[in-house]
C-alpha cells in the first residue's frame, strides 16, 4: 500500500513554517482544500436556512452536506448527527438532558482514563440529580481499561457509561464493543468519547454499539467544533431546553442557535481530503474512508515503532503508553528532569511536542505523575520519517545537555 506523504504534506501550508508537528492530539493543522472550503462559504451569499433566497439556500445546502459526511465517517444516521461548539460543550448539554431522567439512588459510570471533558459534565449532572458516581478503574501498570473493569461497578441502578474509545493521554483503545454489549445488558446507556478514537480509526457506530459518540473535526484536520452522533429514535425522546420558536425537530432541536456554516463547510471538506488519503481507492465515501483509514494506520503504526525503538535507547525515558491496543499516541517522562524542560528545548529545535495532563488529569493522577503528566507524542496524517528522526535526536540532544 502507498502513502505519499510527500504528496500529503505539500497541502497544508502550516507546515512550510518548518516545525515538526507531534501536537496532533491536541489539534491538527489544516490542508489547503479545508481553508479554501471554509473561504469559499463565506465568499458566497449567506443567510439563516431556508429555500428562497440564494443565501438560505447556500445555507441549508452547506449542513446538509456536513451532515451527510459526518455520518459516513462515522458510520451513522445523518438525522442523528449534531453539531456544537465543542464535544465538551455538546457533553454538557447531553448530561444535563439525560439528568432529567435520573432519580436519587441511580448511578451514572466514569472511568480513571477518560479526558475530563467526559468526566466532570457526568458527575455535575449525577450531584444535582442525587445520583451516585462510580469510577472505573483502569491498570496504570499496562494502561489498559477491560469490559471487566466497567462490569465491576455496573448494577440494575445504572442508568450512564460515559467512557473513552480512545485515551487522549497514553492512546490506550478499550474493547468498546465489548463494554457496550455489558452495558445494555444492564439496562443502561453508552456515552463514548471519539474526539481521539476518530482521528487514527475508522468508526462504526452500530459495531462500537455506543447510543451517544462525540467526536470533533479540528483533531482530523477539519475546523473548532465538535459532533455527536446517535441513534435516531433514541434523539427522539430526548428533550433539551430550547427557545420557543426554535424547531422540535431532531437533530436541530439539540443545536442551539444559529450554526457556523463556514465551519460546516470545512468539516465537509476535511472528511472529503480523509477519504482521498488513498487516491487509488474507488467507491463510495465511506468506501474510500475505508481505504484511507487503513493507509493511515500503516504509516502511523511504523512511525510508532520507530519512535517505540528510538526511545527505548534513551535510558532514563519511561514510556507511559503500553496498552495493546492504543493509538500513535505516547506519553513519557524523563528520569530526573522536568518534561517541560524538555518540551521547550525540543521547540528551540523546531519540533512541537507539548508536555502536561492535557485534561485527562484523572489518567495522569492514577499514573502516579500528579498534575504534570509528561511529554506527549502523537502522530498525525502529515507526520514523516524525518519528523521522527528530528524528534529523536532532539530528545537525545536534551538528555545529553
Amino acid at each position: 500500500m502507498t502513502y505519499d506523504i510527500a504528496a500529503i504534506r505539500a497541502q497544508f501550508p502550516a507546515l512550510t513554517a518548518g516545525s515538526a508537528h507531534f501536537d496532533g492530539p491536541g489539534g491538527t493543522q489544516t490542508p489547503v482544500p479545508v481553508i479554501e472550503a471554509i473561504t469559499d462559504a463565506l465568499a458566497h451569499p449567506l443567510a439563516n436556512r431556508g429555500r428562497t433566497t440564494a443565501g438560505e439556500r447556500n445555507a441549508e445546502a452547506i449542513v446538509a452536506a456536513a451532515r451527510q459526511a459526518m455520518a459516513d465517517l462515522l458510520g451513522a444516521d445523518p438525522t442523528a448527527v449534531v453539531f456544537g461548539r465543542s464535544a465538551t460543550q455538546l457533553a454538557y448539554d447531553f448530561s444535563r438532558t439525560l439528568a432529567t431522567t435520573w432519580s436519587p439512588g441511580d448511578e451514572i459510570v466514569v472511568t480513571r482514563l477518560d479526558h475530563d471533558s467526559n468526566i466532570r459534565p457526568w458527575i455535575q449532572a449525577a450531584d444535582r440529580a442525587g445520583a451516585t458516581v462510580r469510577w472505573a478503574d483502569f491498570d496504570p501498570a499496562t494502561g489498559e481499561l477491560t469490559p471487566d473493569d466497567i462490569s465491576a461497578v455496573l448494577s440494575e441502578r445504572t442508568r450512564l457509561v460515559a467512557v473513552t474509545a480512545a485515551s487522549n493521554l497514553i492512546g490506550t483503545r478499550p474493547a468498546i464493543a465489548e463494554i457496550a454489549r455489558r452495558t445494555h445488558q444492564a439496562g443502561a446507556l453508552l456515552y463514548v468519547d471519539g474526539v481521539h478514537y476518530t482521528a487514527h480509526s475508522l468508526v462504526d457506530l452500530d459495531l462500537l454499539g455506543a447510543d451517544f459518540y462525540t467526536c470533533s473535526p479540528y483533531k482530523f484536520l477539519g475546523p473548532h467544533l465538535g459532533v455527536l452522533a446517535g441513534r435516531p429514535e433514541l434523539l427522539e425522546t430526548l428533550h433539551p431546553d430550547k427557545l420557543l420558536p426554535s424547531t422540535n425537530a431532531i437533530p436541530e432541536r439539540f443545536e442551539l442557535g444559529t450554526l457556523p456554516y463556514e465551519f460546516l463547510a470545512g468539516t465537509r471538506a476535511a472528511v472529503d481530503f480523509l477519504a482521498g488519503l488513498d487516491p487509488r481507492a474507488r467507491g463510495s465515501r465511506r468506501e474510500r474512508l475505508a481505504a484511507a483509514y487503513a493507509a493511515l494506520e500503516e504509516h502511523e503504526d511504523a512511525l510508532r515503532l520507530r519512535i517505540d525503538k528510538g526511545l527505548a535507547a534513551l535510558d532514563p525515558i519511561t514510556v507511559h503508553s503500553r496498552a495493546a491496543d492504543r493509538t500513535p499516541t505516547l506519553l513519557m517522562t524523563i528520569d530526573g528532569r522536568d518534561t517541560t524542560d524538555a518540551y521547550r528545548h525540543l521547540a528551540r529545535r523546531g519540533v512541537d511536542a507539548p508536555s502536561g495532563s492535557f485534561y485527562a488529569i484523572e489518567t495522569s493522577r492514577r499514573l502516579g505523575l500528579g498534575d504534570t503528566g509528561g511529554l506527549r507524542i502523537g502522530l498525525a496524517p502529515y507526520t514523516s520519517t524525518e519528523d521522527v528522526d528530528r524528534l529523536l535526536e532532539g530528545l537525545s540532544e536534551f538528555l545529553s545537555s
